[in-house]
């Protein structure tokens, strides 16, 4: 019975209580982003992805590529709003692309000390 009283103060001992101290965080945002190379780059590869996807010259959902490269309408049973037929799984595709290019961009141009 001993054994257990020692070790349950020892316990008790190793426990410490929370302090009430907190640290201050100050969170700044810095305009000098945009309008920065950076951000040129980043926005002018999303956006000649996204124009590419929805004008028809990239295969979306809706416009398959065959093997020999040629843009097919399919019927696909998703119903949006665009006229050109551009749905949500589009955007963020070719979103997507449109980044991973910028950033790859971006790092090359760094590594290369242009940027």
């Amino acid at each position: 019975m001993s054994a257990v009283a020692v070790r349950s103060s020892v316990a008790r001992s190793s426990v410490r209580p929370a302090t009430g101290r907190r640290s201050s965080v100050v969170v700044r945002s810095d305009a000098a982003f945009i309008g920065s190379t950076t951000n040129i780059i980043m926005v002018a590869s999303t956006t000649a992805f996204l124009t590419a996807a929805r004008f028809g010259l990239a295969p979306t959902v809706k416009k398959m590529a065959t093997p020999r490269l040629k843009l097919v309408e399919r019927d696909i049973g998703l119903i949006s709003g665009d006229p050109a037929g551009f749905t949500a799984v589009d955007v963020l595709a070719y979103g997507t692309i449109g980044h991973v290019v910028a950033v790859g961009a971006i790092l090359g141009l760094k590594a290369t000390g242009q940027l």
